[in-house]
């Protein structure tokens, strides 16, 4: 069986990892790989080589770094097919959507390739008699991701490239569950020219993500995941005087008015939960219906989840494929008949589906639950799975008390034809990124990603200009030349602008 290895200093290595995990492909669920579970031994490695690298990088000038970004941008491009195809097959999301989000991740490397202008700093001219200021940034040195399983390209793609770009090394520790997009993207790098040890991917679990946070070569820490897991890893970096971005869990909803254009709420809201099988945090796992348009969207929402196409990822004309783990197939199965047991009207039941040629895959269908209240678990808990709840509400405010009081502030929408109420609820809404008749309101690369309350450990959002300062820190020079003949005498008052 394959053995997928640790990437360190340019190259795979087993590192000094005695243990390792199987690697299943989630549409047989057989075992296909198995990859090495390192430890703080070899994060010791990772980060020598990272800090070794950190040297030359951090004094190449921006040109050479963007041109490493042009490249590597290329190769995505040229590679996008190939990797797309190895994520379907240790996560179980289509290739489509593989390639989906390989095209999300590559447009902040597209932002990186700019970074030119971004890092332009400031200058004040004679600020007081023959004195100047102006600003600049550096970058930190070592950083860090640690990723979840869910978009196994995407999500490192928001960290790695504005930390490389900005003159930082980086250490990636992705999910063990799908890690071998992980080191094909490493060897683009490679093949972009960067130079060893600027990226090294070190794989394991909590004993990797522990010495990650506690080491002390490490300056900064990215991380995706839950929102207990956000907790632990923000609390543990910063008490060992780390940089963090901590980004939890959702409860996204989406509202529909009475107005909004009930099939293409419906076509978009449908996309929005069954998509990548729900398994992402800005999947859309609450439709809250107001007034009027609970019964005809409802019915809608029912079509349409009973027509989405459920197979192997790699099939063609698949929507949706199998949850990544057995486990995590049964825990959204046992949701969905909590729920019913809870009272939910279950409209439609996705369980116990088994897939012609492929019946020991962790397959479930699309669930459509109707009457879920907030005092429901199927409301209350981040599902992670192709589980759609319907709450009815019979005003927009109503609708924005309810996901105010959520405690999670991800994602939001509002499917309408009002310009008013769009106006009212974005700016009333207690959530950090908004849809209005977009369904997954997930922002460009050149904004930054982040949401509000348990969805944000901490205050600071990924990529775009929020990721420029996370990876960087800023100079500030205050200069006088005084001409050689002439006699300056200092003063020991304190300076002022005169």
């Amino acid at each position: 069986m394959n053995t997928i290895p640790h990437w360190i200093n340019g190259s795979p290595t087993p590192g000094s990892a005695t243990t390792s995990q199987p690697v299943f492909n989630p549409a047989t669920g057989q075992a296909q790989a198995q990859v090495v579970l390192g430890g703080a031994a070899d994060v010791d490695t990772a980060v020598a080589a990272a800090a070794k690298a950190f040297e030359a990088w951090s004094d190449s000038s921006l040109t050479q770094r963007t041109q490493v970004m042009f490249a590597f941008r290329q190769l995505l491009v040229e590679h996008e097919e190939e990797l797309g195809r190895i994520i379907s097959a240790e996560h179980g999301k289509t290739v489509d959507d593989a390639r989906g989000e390989i095209t999300r991740g590559r447009e902040v490397v597209e932002f990186a390739c700019g970074l030119g202008d971004v890092l332009k700093g400031s200058f004040s001219d004679q600020v007081s008699r023959g004195i100047d200021v102006h600003n600049f940034r550096q970058p930190l040195g070592v950083v860090a991701g640690i990723t979840p399983f869910n978009f196994p390209a995407m999500v490192p793609l928001w960290m790695h490239p504005i930390a490389i770009a900005t003159g930082n090394t980086f250490i990636l520790k992705p999910s063990e569950r799908d890690p071998s997009a992980a080191n094909f993207v490493a060897d683009l790098y490679r093949k972009a020219g960067l130079p060893d040890g600027v990226f090294n991917v070190v794989h394991g679990g909590k004993d990797a993500v522990d010495a990650i946070l506690t080491h002390p070569g490490i300056e900064a820490v990215s991380f995706v995941g839950s929102t207990p897991i956000a907790k632990y890893v923000h609390e543990t970096a910063t008490s060992h005087g780390k940089r963090v971005q901590a980004l939890g869990g959702a409860k996204n909803h989406a509202v529909v008015l009475p107005d909004a254009d009930l099939e293409f709420a419906a076509n978009h809201i449908t996309a929005g939960a069954y998509g990548s099988a729900g398994e992402r945090c800005m999947a859309v796992s609450v439709a809250v219906a107001v007034g009027d348009a609970a019964d005809g969207l409802v019915e809608i929402l029912e079509r349409k989840a009973r027509e989405v196409k459920i197979g192997p990822g790699d099939q063609p004309g698949t929507d949706m494929g199998p949850l990544v783990t057995k486990a995590a197939q049964e825990r959204v199965e046992n949701a969905v008949a909590t729920a019913a047991a809870q009272g939910a009207t279950l409209v439609v039941d996705g369980r116990g589906l088994k897939v012609d040629g492929h019946e020991n895959g962790f397959f479930t269908g699309p669930s459509l639950l109707d009457h879920v209240t907030t005092d429901m678990d199927a409301y209350q808990e981040e599902l992670f799975g192709p589980v759609l709840a319907i709450l009815r509400v019979d005003t927009l405010d109503e609708a924005i008390n309810v996901i105010n009081a959520n405690p999670y502030g991800n994602g939001t929408a509002l499917f309408t034809a009002s310009g008013e109420a769009a106006r009212r609820f974005q700016r009333t809404i207690h959530v950090g990124m908004i849809g209005i008749n977009v369904p997954v309101p997930v922002p460009m690369s050149y904004y930054s990603f982040g949401g509000w309350k348990d969805s944000l450990i901490g205050d600071n959002p990924i990529h775009g200009p929020e990721g420029i300062r996370f990876y960087t820190r800023p100079k500030v020079v205050t200069t006088r030349w005084p001409q050689q003949a002439q006699s300056i005498t200092a003063g020991f008052d304190f300076p002022t602008s005169s």
